[in-house]
């Protein structure tokens, strides 16, 4: 026995779900040319990045710490070969030293923040695809496989073979593009991490050098 208004909802969910067809392929299609688009800018970050030794670190701590005076640690700092960002940064906390000891923790914990967040925005456009990129690709399946199922059952062979491949084109480019997403946030993680830790360690330095330098103000 049928519900009593059944079809009137199964035809309306079927309109639904074909009208999400082309929305799904290029929303697809963008998640394809954005991670080409990323992998250029990973490219180019890789070659641009400077990784630094754990010596370097040390030796830019040691010299840091000798010194008794602002504008020469500023110096020191600007020949240094940590990133331009990270410099910056660093100079900043210096020429707000006559804060208090208390204050210059916490501005100096602000702008580790800030660096943080831009690190964590920059991997979360990738991420994104990582998650979405294969919810995409099993919707870009399943909506052309019910009118090829139908066409399956009135003969149309045709009309099936066409619904099946848009079905793997869309799951393969789904799962392509959240792959070298995936590949791609991996990387940039670990050396964000790695700046992040750096970073810290130097602004650590920075803040006893700083408190030390005061003492003999």
């Amino acid at each position: 026995m049928e519900i009593f208004g059944s079809e009137i909802l199964s035809s309306f969910l079927h309109a639904i779900s074909q009208s999400l067809l082309i929305p799904v392929i290029i929303r697809i299609l963008k998640f394809i040319l954005f991670t080409i688009i990323s992998i250029k800018e990973l490219i180019s970050e890789y070659t641009s990045r400077k990784k630094l030794k754990l010596s370097t670190i040390e030796s830019l701590i040691k010299s840091l710490n000798k010194s008794d005076d602002y504008s020469a640690m500023k110096t020191i700092l600007e020949k240094s070969e940590i990133d331009e960002k990270y410099k910056l940064a660093v100079i900043r906390i210096i020429d707000n030293n006559a804060f208090g000891k208390e204050t210059k923790k916490a501005f100096a914990n602000k702008i580790l923040e800030e660096e943080e967040l831009k690190m964590e925005k920059t991997i979360e456009r990738t991420d994104t695809i990582v998650r979405l990129g294969p919810t995409f690709g099993l919707m870009g399946t399943l909506i052309p496989m019910g009118p090829g199922l139908a066409a399956l059952g009135a003969g149309d062979i045709e009309m099936l073979a066409q619904a099946i491949i848009i079905a793997f084109d869309t799951t393969v480019t789904g799962l392509a593009a959240a792959s070298i997403a995936y590949i791609i946030s991996k990387l940039r993680r670990r050396w964000y991490e790695e700046d992040l830790s750096n970073f810290e360690v130097l602004i650590n330095s920075i803040l006893e050098t700083l408190e030390k330098t005061r003492g003999y103000d």
